[in-house]
């Protein structure tokens, strides 16, 4: 089955029941023992480490929380570019989202009323393929509406820590 007919699949079972659009992720997160920073993370079947750097008390070895979190924007965004691309039948031959994101960390430290996120985030998009500036700038538009982690970093979600 290609790409687009499970999108349609997929479309069309969540027209027909609402209910089937609704989906639940959870990620779980323990302390690696006898570590400052290191961190076990389980998605599902999935398990990775998460650091910090050296200058942070962690050991560098994996990414930290905020590298993870361009990570998920720029994958997001190249699975977005596909999912979409497949739907409106416009060729994509290659892909490649590039995000910078500066972090002012006096925020983490509670030095000052800094907030201890992102300050700036940028991101690069570099679309290769057979269609028209025209298509692409229209696949463009349509992505940064409907990728999820585009939505998370620009709009506020609420959190309810317990």
């Amino acid at each position: 089955m290609s790409l687009a007919d499970l999108i349609e699949e997929t479309r069309q079972a969540m027209s027909d029941n609402p209910a089937n659009a609704v989906e639940s992720f959870r990620a779980t997160s323990t302390l690696a023992p006898n570590t400052a920073t290191l961190v076990k993370v389980q998605i599902g079947d999935h398990v990775f480490a998460v650091d910090e750097p050296a200058a942070l008390g962690g050991t560098d070895s994996a990414a930290s929380p905020v590298e993870y979190a361009l990570a998920a924007l720029s994958s997001c965004l190249v699975i977005t570019y596909q999912f979409w691309s497949a739907m409106l039948d416009i060729p994509l031959d290659a892909v490649h989202v590039t995000v910078d994101g500066d972090l002012d960390l006096r925020g983490v430290f509670g030095l000052g009323d800094i907030r201890p996120g992102f300050t700036d985030v940028r991101v690069s998009v570099e679309l290769h393929g057979p269609a028209s500036a025209q298509s692409y700038e229209h696949l463009r538009q349509l992505v940064n509406e409907h990728c999820p982690v585009v939505d998370l970093f620009r709009n506020p979600t609420p959190v309810t820590i317990t």
